[in-house]
């Protein structure tokens, strides 16, 4: 809230230089303001009394976007990447996806591994678990399990994080 739209009776001021003028009524608040050109602008709502500051507007709300902008850079994203397995895969093929894997937590992004179950894969789904264990296996030194493998219709996920 800016000037006139502050509807309290009486608030804690600080000055333009950031000194504390102490607590007065609103429109001794708002003179003060106006007879330095600026604007009251209330800080702190919630606080009792509200805190409001003499500055200017525009260049309060392009510091608050400046910081926003900043936070939301210094904000680390995480991605999941998906690893797809098939219940016949050979040694080699499983040692490649463990690989991949291995450079996806290092780069620190979860992993998903999916073990994809087509036609008459279907009827043995219980004997392919065994796949996820040992993928699980290969990466314990660097990954930890964040959750176990699970039955989704046709597949069968594990999610795995990099250890702290």
């Amino acid at each position: 809230m800016i000037n006139e739209q502050i509807r309290d009776k009486e608030v804690r001021l600080i000055g333009a230089n950031g000194e504390q003028l102490g607590i007065m009524s609103v429109r001794d608040a708002q003179k003060q303001a106006m007879e330095a050109g600026l604007d009251l602008v209330k800080i702190a709502p919630t606080a009792k009394p509200p805190v409001c500051k003499i500055i200017d507007y525009g260049k309060y709300r392009y510091e608050l976007a400046q910081k926003e902008k900043e936070a939301k850079r210094k904000q680390k994203t995480i991605e999941i990447k998906e690893v797809r397995l098939s219940p016949n895969i050979e040694e080699n093929d499983l040692n490649t996806k463990v690989n991949n894997a291995r450079k996806f937590l290092s780069k620190g992004n979860k992993v998903k591994v999916t073990l994809r179950f087509r036609g008459r894969e279907m009827a043995h789904m219980y004997k392919s678990k065994h796949i996820l264990d040992e993928f699980a296996e290969s990466v314990a030194d660097i990954a930890v399990i964040e959750k176990a493998p699970k039955v989704e219709g046709r597949t069968m996920t594990m999610y795995l994080t990099e250890k702290r």
